[in-house]
């Protein structure tokens, strides 16, 4: 098994981030199928004992962002790296196309309607930041779609400056707030990719996974990765990381998101409210008012 290290993932504003240069295969850091689902089971379990206390400590809260090209594995990652996780604590939102009400308000509302609580630890499965990707791809949504005043798309390298901003100052506001915020880039490539969505189409159980616009969004591959370069250099910082992880392999995709959240999970300072001598006391009387009930 090769040894994991997180930080070879890590775009954190200290370095430009380029993307022809980010790995889309990595080496194993599992030898074989029953070791992959070994450690995947382990990492559930401390993923889900480490939540356990943070819902407990009740102080802070994590988001945790999945941006991704069509069939790099957001969703399958997602349900592989939860399933041991007590459901309470965990929230999972999916964000398809803005409905008219969304479109009716600022591009952050839809999203902060559902920022995590604290204690709890929230999924985006794509979010806020669809708005400088997709949108930015096509900035007809821009002027067909999101109402803006004339004068705020007049410059759109501008638009696109001031929405970086107000991106990384939602995510600072967040950390400052006890809500830590990490991303996840599923790089997977363009052959890679492919392969995904033929399947779909081949495999009638996936058909309902395949749509028409995907194929669309390939012939406009180059132009998304620039997009991708370009949020990602502008938004990443030390609070409020993004992680580029090569997405070629699902199971090492599983496993490095899994130890990625783990990581940031041990980086809060939390514990399971003590007790003290008073209530430990009070407590141990509460064994005997039990045990005597049962005597009833």
């Amino acid at each position: 098994m090769s040894s994991f290290n997180s930080d070879q993932y890590r775009v954190d504003g200290t370095q430009k981030f380029e993307i022809k240069k980010a790995k889309t295969r990595s080496k194993d850091i599992y030898e074989n199928k029953e070791e992959y689902e070994t450690m995947l089971e382990d990492s559930a379990k401390e993923l889900d004992e480490l939540q356990s206390m943070m819902y407990a400590h009740n102080r802070y809260g994590l988001l945790v962002i999945f941006q991704a090209m069509d069939a790099a594995g957001k969703d399958g990652t997602i349900k592989h790296v939860l399933s041991g996780v007590n459901p309470v604590g965990v929230k999972i939102h999916s964000f398809k196309r803005p409905t008219d009400t969304e479109l009716g308000h600022d591009f952050l509302w839809r999203t902060n309607q559902v920022l995590p609580h604290r204690g709890t630890i929230t999924i985006f499965n794509r979010s806020y930041y669809e708005e400088v990707l997709v949108v930015k791809v096509d900035p007809s949504i821009i002027k067909n779609s999101q109402r803006l005043p004339v004068e705020l798309t007049a410059d759109m390298d501008k638009l696109w400056k001031n929405r970086y901003s107000d991106i990384k100052n939602l995510e600072k506001y967040l950390y400052r707030n006890g809500i830590r915020v990490i991303k996840f880039f599923l790089n997977v490539s363009k052959e890679e990719q492919a392969e995904r969505l033929i399947e779909r189409i081949e495999d009638p159980s996936k058909n309902w996974k395949f749509e028409e616009q995907d194929v669309k969004v390939r012939e406009q591959w180059d132009e998304y990765m620039k997009a991708y370069e370009d949020c990602i250099n502008a938004t990443s910082s030390k609070k409020a990381p993004w992680y580029v992880v090569p997405a070629d392999d699902k199971k090492n995709l599983r496993l490095t998101v899994g130890k990625i959240i783990v990581e940031e999970l041990k980086k809060m300072d939390m514990n399971y409210p003590d007790s003290g001598p008073e209530r430990t006391a009070e407590l141990h009387h509460f064994i005997d008012v039990i045990n005597n009930q049962n005597t009833k």
